[in-house]
């Protein structure tokens, strides 16, 4: 522990001046809040209220004046310390993600969740989804700890879910994330390598997905906190479009009729643009934040496949 830390120790008494002080030690650390908090108080929030077993969804006055114990106080500097010297995302220091106002264990094996799917899983994917009661069939395609696929899940409760993931480490947190909602009944998960142990007669009413997309160039402009993720989960080859690619083909087969596809590609938004430009993909507006996803019905998935039957250069 260096000096700075030992002093901490003593000289802070009160959760007030936990939260004071590290979120000033987050602010001048220049750390990057890209994981779920926004700035360097809902940071140090998360972090003390998770060590210290509060509720995390409000600041809880009646322990503000509290005084943490020494041991207490030792766990908490071991955290801040990883969180700025190591640039270890908080999510990955407690072990828990919010998404979609639902919780989450994540660790290393998974991308820690983040995605505006959660503004279009709230409200049942319409407008363009004109009858979310009829939705019975949902796939997440790449669906990491399964924290979009279980969102879909409880938005659609008459609905089966599968998920599907290459990775076998991520599919172990998904079981953890599966059992933890109670959802063994309802969602399947399945390891695949995108469509090639589905069934070739399975089809789905809606297919979600945000698959690795980022390109070589973006990925070595990161910040350090996305060092800790799976780069397998973020990359991918083609300037980021190779498996949104095999993606929309494989929905052509499996979406139903009138099914829809949705998919997040973030900031490849304008390499999807560029490299299929007779595509009319509609690029989805969100009022909470967030750009990148495109839809597409089945019939334009069905366009696709037929313009583009190989993979692209």
């Amino acid at each position: 522990m260096t000096i700075e830390y030992q002093a901490a120790a003593a000289d802070l008494l009160t959760l007030r001046d936990w939260l004071r002080w590290t979120t000033s030690r987050f602010n001048e650390s220049k750390l990057f809040f890209g994981h779920g908090n926004i700035d360097a108080f809902n940071e140090a929030s998360q972090l003390i209220l998770h060590s210290l077993g509060l509720p995390l969804d409000s600041l809880p006055e009646l322990f503000m004046d509290a005084r943490l114990t020494m041991a207490e106080k030792q766990k908490l500097i071991e955290l801040i310390q990883q969180r700025i010297e190591d640039r270890i995302p908080v999510a990955y220091l407690t072990k828990e993600a919010w998404f979609a106002g639902l919780p989450f264990h994540v660790d290393e094996r998974v991308l820690i969740p983040r995605s505006p799917f959660a503004e279009l899983i709230a409200e049942q994917f319409t407008p363009w989804l004109t009858a979310p009661e009829t939705v019975s069939s949902i796939l997440d395609m790449c669906t990491g700890s399964a924290c979009i696929a279980i969102a879909c899940a409880y938005a659609f409760p008459e609905a089966q879910v599968d998920a599907i993931d290459i990775d076998h480490d991520a599919l172990e947190v998904a079981a953890l994330n599966q059992q933890r909602h109670q959802l063994e009944d309802r969602l399947q998960l399945i390891q695949s390598d995108l469509w090639s142990k589905l069934e070739p007669s399975r089809r789905y009413d809606l297919i979600v997905s945000n698959p690795p997309y980022v390109g070589a160039e973006e990925m070595v402009g990161l910040p350090a906190e996305y060092r800790h993720e799976p780069a397998s989960a973020l990359q991918a080859d083609n300037n980021g479009l190779a498996l949104v690619e095999q993606i929309i083909r494989g929905a052509a087969k499996h979406l139903q009729p009138h099914g829809l596809l949705f998919v997040e590609v973030g900031n490849s938004d304008e390499a999807v643009a560029l490299q299929w430009p007779d595509i009319d993909f509609m690029w989805l507006e969100l009022d909470n934040g967030g750009h990148g996803i495109f839809m597409l019905d089945q019939q334009q998935c069905c366009q696709f496949a037929e313009r583009y039957p190989q993979t692209s250069a």
